[in-house]
């Protein structure tokens, strides 16, 4: 592998974490971003890399950065499968166990580039957050495999199916029929930086993380905040 430069751009700590503990260690030049100002076509040329790595990027990338560079970004499906917005939390809630990590390069059209390679993620047990850390190691072995390899990506085949990305206000618990989804519903929102599940009784409003699922219960931490105008 030769000494060469390499980009990632990740905000989430665990992006960074693993960044330092595992990614950094590669060989080459490694540089990591965590903020989308930092991400100018002026900047990236001054680096020159030979790859862009996307771990967990929740903006737009710039076209002309897109098209002069190779960027590779990691989605959490089978694509073309699951292609757009939220696909954790979109996976969890159509009762998927098991999804893929693909590495695809981005092109104008979200999603829909050529893939490098896919890995296989359990997506039944833990918190969303627990599951991107999962991922964001994943990624990271799949980081050293493109590079190492010289992973040429090879265009989707199949019939496209597009996730909507979710809103906020998309956290509030809607009618469920069972434990198992109440509990998935909440797990799949509890991660840093992600609106948590919730609902409001009364003159207040109930947000819940940290959900524990045992034999007939629900055990999770609950955060009530007062509505403004019952303040």
């Amino acid at each position: 592998m030769k000494d060469k430069t390499y980009l990632v751009a990740g905000y989430k700590p665990w992006n960074h974490r693993i960044f330092d503990e595992v990614i950094s260690r590669y060989p080459g030049r490694w540089h990591l971003i965590g903020d989308p100002e930092q991400l100018s076509l002026k900047a990236v040329r001054v680096l020159n890399p030979r790859y862009i790595f996307f771990l967990h990027w929740s903006w737009k990338v710039p076209n002309e950065i897109v098209k002069e560079y190779e960027c590779v970004c990691f989605h959490m499906t089978d694509v073309p499968y699951g292609r757009g917005g939220s696909p954790l939390q979109n996976i969890i809630l159509k009762g998927h166990k098991h999804t893929k990590i693909t590495a695809l390069r981005m092109t104008e059209k979200m999603d829909a580039g050529p893939v490098y390679l896919k890995d296989d993620l359990c997506v039944e047990s833990g918190s969303a957050e627990e599951i991107y850390i999962r991922a964001t190691y994943k990624s990271a072995d799949m980081i050293e495999r493109i590079i190492s390899q010289d992973l040429k990506p090879v265009p989707q085949r199949g019939e496209a199916t597009v996730f909507k990305r979710r809103r906020p206000e998309d956290s509030e618990i809607p009618r469920l029929h069972t434990l198992h989804q109440l509990y998935n519903f909440i797990r799949m929102l509890d991660a840093e930086g992600y609106p948590r599940a919730f609902f409001y009784y009364k003159d207040f409003r109930y947000e819940l993380s940290r959900a524990t699922l045992y034999d007939g219960r629900i055990e999770a931490n609950v955060i009530i905040t007062p509505l403004e105008d019952s303040k």
